[in-house]
């Protein structure tokens, strides 16, 4: 991912599309649209090829804001799990 974007030039901040929080906040936002907009209008599930690279897209913004930002993704995927088994659902 990091020599992907490297490759493009994009964590240059003269960049087109620099790779900021921000900016990697907002295309994990409308990539996860772009999952959804495959279920809009119908109760059919979309083809699992388009699904895939759609959430692919998203596993690799997700990836890159936590990276970037400093977040260990992994252990804070751990921590919310066990935070979930505590608590009390209603």
């Amino acid at each position: 991912m990091h020599a992907f974007v490297e490759a493009k030039g994009w964590y240059d901040p003269a960049s087109p599309r620099p790779q900021t929080a921000r900016n990697l906040a907002a295309s994990l936002a409308i990539e996860s649209a772009e999952v959804l907009a495959l279920f809009q209008w119908t109760d059919e599930e979309p083809l699992a090829e388009n699904l895939a690279m759609e959430l692919a897209d998203v596993t690799l913004y997700l990836l890159q804001l936590a990276s970037i930002s400093g977040v260990n993704l992994e252990k804070a995927v751990l921590d919310k799990l066990d935070r979930n088994y505590q608590r009390h659902w209603e």
